[in-house]
C-alpha cells in the first residue's frame, strides 16, 4: 500500500457516499480543508483519524484496504441486511447470488 492508494481510496469512497471534501472535513470536526489536504498529498491522517474516516465512510478498515471490493458501501449494506435472516433465507440469497454470478460469467465470455 502506498500513500497514494490511501488518498485515492478516500476520494473514491467519499464520492460514492456523495459528499464533498468540505462537508466531510467539517462533519469529522476539522477545518474545511482537512480532507483536501489528505487527498492532495500534503498530509496523512493519524491512525485514530483514519478509523474515524472509515466509520464516516461506513466501511471497515479491511474493506478500505481490500482493492477487490469495488463497492464496499453496498457490500456493507448487504451484510447488515442479511445478519438477521434465517438459515433458509440466507441459503436462498446465496442461491440467487450464485445464479447472478453464473449469468455474469456467461455475459463476460461473449
Amino acid at each position: 500500500m502506498t500513500d497514494s492508494f490511501i488518498r485515492e481510496r478516500i476520494t473514491e469512497l467519499r464520492i460514492k457516499k456523495g459528499v464533498s471534501e468540505y462537508k466531510m472535513s467539517t462533519e469529522l470536526g476539522h477545518s474545511k480543508s482537512y480532507i483536501q489536504s489528505i487527498t492532495s498529498g500534503r498530509s496523512l491522517p493519524s491512525l485514530s483519524e483514519f478509523l474515524y474516516i472509515c466509520d464516516y465512510l461506513s466501511v471497515t478498515p479491511k474493506d478500505f484496504f481490500d482493492q477487490d471490493i469495488t463497492e464496499p458501501l453496498l457490500l456493507r449494506q448487504l451484510i447488515n441486511l442479511s445478519q438477521n435472516m434465517s438459515d433458509k433465507d440466507l441459503l436462498a440469497l446465496i442461491n440467487i447470488a450464485d445464479r447472478l454470478n453464473e449469468k455474469q460469467k456467461l455475459i463476460d465470455m461473449r
